[in-house]
């Protein structure tokens, strides 16, 4: 996903300019979420067993809209040959 660089942390934002690249003169992308197959270079942990963002505090905007169960998160998965989430339980 591509964000706008003025959320690099040399800018003013809080992303750290060595996990991005830029894209255009305005537009920055995480290293790695444009490889095959997509790998964000904050991802620790191992993909379908459990991962979590290295950078979740100063993540780029797109992050913090996906959300887990979204249309996004279930192609992100099928992607990685993983099933959807089970259904959020509220107790």
């Amino acid at each position: 996903m591509d964000f706008a660089q003025a959320e690099l942390l040399s800018l003013g934002g809080h992303v750290p300019d060595g996990l991005a690249e830029p894209i255009t003169a305005h537009t920055a992308r995480l290293r790695g979420t444009d490889h095959s197959p997509p790998r964000c270079a904050a991802l620790t942990g191992t993909v379908g067993q459990r991962v979590s963002c290295g950078i979740y505090e100063w993540r780029p905007s797109p992050c913090g809209e996906f959300e887990v169960g979204s249309d996004a998160c279930i192609r992100a998965r099928q992607r990685q040959g993983l099933r959807p989430h089970p259904p959020a339980t509220d107790h």
